[in-house]
C-alpha cells in the first residue's frame, strides 16, 4: 500500500548552508504557527550550545501540513564531525533536500551527504539556496552540482528532476530564475511530486526502526523511528530486537505513542505505516532496535555508521586544585557519563586502558569531541584530557592514517601562505581555481590538520574559509610537525599578579591575567621560542621605604594576554600536557609538574634520540 497523504524528508547540507533557516520558513508557510505569534530565528536549534555556536549538532524531527499531506522534516547537522547523526536519520526518509550555497558550491559535506543518500536509493531533490546573495553564481552551481552527481554515479530520474531556486531567509523559491517567486509553494509542490510517498504493508505484524534515542524525566527513554510495517495501538504487547548484537528483549507493555506536528511531540493513540513515531516503555532500549510484533519479531537492518577517526584520552583530574570546582570528579562517575553518552551518540567509541582512571575517547573530529567535552563539563564533571590523536589502522600489512578532503576559500593575496603551511603538513594540492578569492583542494593527513586552524585564520586575516571531510585511509605520510613554540610553564604555586606577569609577557603571550591562581607545572602562556620556559608569574614587587620618583610613575601594562577557548587550548597541547577541564576554569598544564624531573626525562629522550 501506499500512503499519498506523508512525505518523509531530510534536509542534508554542508555546514552554514541554509538548512534550520529553511525549516523556519516551511515551519512559518506550513501554518504552525498563529498570525500573531512571536518566533525566533533558527527554532530547531533548541540546545544550547547549538544557539551559542550557530551550528547545528543534533539531528531534530518536525512535521508541517501542506493541504491534505503531512510533511515530516528532519533537520541534520552540516558540520563533518557530526555525520553520524546524518547517517542514522536517513533510514526514517524517502528523500532529501540537497541544499547548496548559491555562491559556495557543492562543499565536502555535501559530497558526504549526498553519497550517503544515494547509497540507500533515496530521491534527491535539490535546491540552490540563498540566490538573493550579490554574489551568487547560480549557473555555475548547478554545473558544478550535475558533476558531483554524475561522479556519485546517479541515476537518470536524478539528474531529470527539476532544481528549485531558494532564498530560505526571504522565504521565497521558484524554479525559473527570471521569475522570482514570493513564497515556498513552488517547494511545497516539487516535495509532494518527487519526494515518493511512503510504501509497504499496513495489515502486516508492526514493525519500527528506531534511529534516534530522547530522553524524558517522566517517561524515560524514548526511542524516535519510521513504522516500516503495520500499525502500533497504545498499550499493546512489543519486543525490541538488534540484528547486530542477536538480542531480542522480554515482552514489555509500549507505555505511549507519540507524533510529531510542528514543534511538539504530541500523544497519539494508534500510528502505522510510514509515520515518523516515537514510543516508549523500555529503558533499555536503543539506536538500530527494531520495536516489533512478539508474534514475528523480525529485526531490521540499521545503516553501517563510519569509524571514528580521532581518539583522545579521559583521565580523572590528578592536579593540585583537583576537586575544588567539580561536582563529579571520580573515575565512577566519568565512565557512567561516558557509557550514557554511547546509548545516544552512534558515532562515539569508549574503550578502557590500562589504567582504572583513564578512558580512550574515538569520535569524528576534534569538534565532536570538544562539543562532549563542553557539555560534561556544564554537567558539572571535572577531569583532563590528553592531546588529539589519530587512529591508524594496518591495512595490508601496511600502517594508514586518515587522509581528509581540505576545501579552502581565501582571498587571492593568501593563497600562497595556505598552500605552503598545508604542504609542511603533508598536504596535496588537487585543484585551484577563481581570482579574486581562491577555491583549493587538498588531500591532507587528518593530523596535519591539528593545531592549523588559527594559524589558518592569521594567514588569511580572517577572510579565509576552510571545510574538511574524512576521505579515504593511505600509508603514513610522514612526520608532521605539531608546535612550532614552547609554553611558558609557571614556576611556583599561588596567585599571578601583575608585577610577575609584566616581566613574563616580554617572553611571549599570556594566557592568564592577574588575580589567576596558578600552580607548579600549569602552562601560563606560549613562548616565542620553540622550548619551554619555567617562569615566576607570582614574583613580588621588592618592598623599601626609598621612593623613585621616576620608577613610580612607570606603569605596570599587560598588553598580550589571550584567554584560550576549549578548541584553542586542544590545538595547543602537546604529547607531554594535559588540559585540564573543570565546570569554571580550563587550564593546561604538564604530565610531569615537576620540572627538574620533567628536564631529566627530556635530557635522557635526546642523548636516546
Amino acid at each position: 500500500m501506499i500512503r499519498e497523504d506523508i512525505r518523509n524528508i531530510a534536509i542534508i547540507a554542508h555546514v552554514d548552508h541554509g538548512k534550520t533557516t529553511l525549516v523556519d520558513q516551511l515551519l512559518k508557510q506550513g501554518g504552525i504557527y498563529r498570525e500573531n505569534q512571536q518566533t525566533v530565528d533558527r527554532v530547531m536549534d533548541s540546545n544550547d550550545l547549538e544557539r551559542e555556536r550557530g551550528i547545528t549538532i543534533l539531528a531534530k524531527n518536525t512535521a508541517v501540513h501542506y493541504g491534505t499531506t503531512k510533511i515530516n522534516i528532519v533537520d541534520t547537522p552540516g558540520h563533518a564531525d557530526f555525520g553520524g547523526e546524518v547517517e542514522r536519520v536517513l533510514k526514517m526518509v524517502d528523500g532529501v533536500l540537497l541544499l547548496v550555497d548559491s555562491f559556495e558550491g557543492p562543499m565536502p559535506q555535501t559530497r558526504f551527504v549526498l553519497k550517503k543518500a544515494l547509497e540507500l536509493k533515496l530521491k534527491v531533490l535539490m535546491v540552490i539556496n540563498k540566490v538573493d546573495r550579490p554574489d551568487a553564481r547560480c549557473d555555475e552551481v548547478v554545473n558544478e552540482l550535475l558533476d558531483l552527481l554524475i561522479d556519485l554515479e546517479a541515476d537518470e530520474e536524478t539528474l531529470d528532476n527539476p532544481i528549485l531556486y531558494v532564498s530560505a531567509r526571504k522565504g521565497t523559491a521558484t524554479m525559473d530564475l527570471s521569475e522570482p517567486g514570493t513564497d515556498l509553494r513552488p517547494l511545497f509542490d516539487a516535495i509532494l511530486k518527487y519526494i515518493p510517498a511512503p510504501e509497504g504493508d499496513m495489515e502486516g505484524p508492526a514493525q519500527v526502526l528506531i534511529s534516534t534515542i530522547d530522553y524524558s524525566e517522566y517517561v524515560g527513554r524514548i526511542g524516535v523511528g519510521r513504522v516500516v510495517r503495520g500499525s502500533f495501538k497504545e498499550g499493546m504487547m512489543v519486543v525490541a530486537s538488534n540484528l547486530e548484537t542477536g538480542v531480542t528483549s522480554p515482552q514489555w507493555r509500549l507505555g505511549g505513542l507519540f507524533q510529531y506536528d510542528g514543534l511538539k511531540r504530541v500523544p497519539a493513540k494508534e500510528v502505522g505505516m510510514g509515520d515518523i513515531a516515537a514510543v516508549y516503555g523500555l529503558e533499555t532500549l536503543s539506536i538500530g532496535d527494531t520495536v516489533c510484533d512478539p508474534q514475528k519479531p523480525e529485526a531490521l537492518p540499521f545503516v553501517k555508521i563510519s569509524e571514528p577517526t580521532v581518539t583522545m584520552t579521559f583521565c580523572v583530574n590528578d592536579s593540585p586544585f583537583a576537586g575544588r570546582e567539580g561536582q563529579f570528579v571520580t573515575s565512577r562517575h566519568l565512565r557512567a557519563r561516558l557509557m550514557r553518552e554511547l546509548q545516544t551518540d552512534v558515532s562515539l567509541r569508549v574503550n578502557d586502558t590500562d589504567s582504572t582512571d583513564a578512558f580512550e575517547v574515538c569520535g569524528r573530529g576534534e569538534l565532536h569531541l570538544s562539543i562532549l567535552i563542553e557539555n560534561m563539563r556544564r554537567q558539572g564533571y571535572e577531569f583532563a584530557v590528553s592531546k588529539p590523536q589519530v587512529i591508524y589502522k594496518v591495512i595490508d600489512g601496511v600502517k594508514c592514517e586518515p587522509i581528509e578532503r581540505l576545501v579552502v576559500d581565501t582571498p587571492q593575496a593568501s593563497a600562497g601562505a595556505v598552500i605552503e603551511k598545508i604542504g609542511r603538513r603533508r598536504g596535496v594540492l588537487e585543484s585551484m581555481s577563481g581570482l579574486d578569492r581562491v577555491r583549493l583542494e587538498f588531500l591532507v593527513p587528518s593530523r596535519g590538520l591539528f593545531g592549523y586552524r588559527s594559524e589558518f585564520m592569521t594567514d588569511t586575516r580572517g577572510e579565509g574559509i576552510m571545510s574538511s571531510v574524512f576521505e579515504r585511509y593511505e600509508p603514513v605520510k610522514g612526520d608532521i610537525p605539531h608546535r612550532s613554540v614552547g609554553a611558558l610553564v609557571c614556576h611556583e604555586d599561588g596567585e599571578a599578579n601583575s608585577y610577575g606577569l609584566f616581566y613574563a609577557q616580554e617572553r611571549g603571550t599570556l594566557f592568564i591575567g592577574p588575580q589567576t591562581p596558578v600552580y607548579k607545572g600549569m602552562i601560563c602562556g606560549q613562548n616565542a621560542r620553540p622550548d619551554d620556559l619555567v617562569v615566576n608569574v607570582c614574583r613580588q614587587k621588592h618592598v623599601t621605604n626609598m621612593r623613585n620618583a621616576a620608577a613610580s610613575e612607570d606603569s605596570l601594562r599587560l598588553v598580550s594576554i589571550h584567554p584560550l577557548t576549549l578548541e584553542e587550548c586542544l590545538e595547543f597541547i602537546d604529547d607531554d600536557e594535559l588540559l585540564e577541564i573543570t565546570p569554571k576554569s580550563l587550564r593546561m598544564r604538564k604530565r610531569e609538574l615537576n620540572h627538574e624531573l620533567r628536564a631529566r626525562a627530556a635530557f635522557r629522550a635526546k642523548q636516546q634520540g
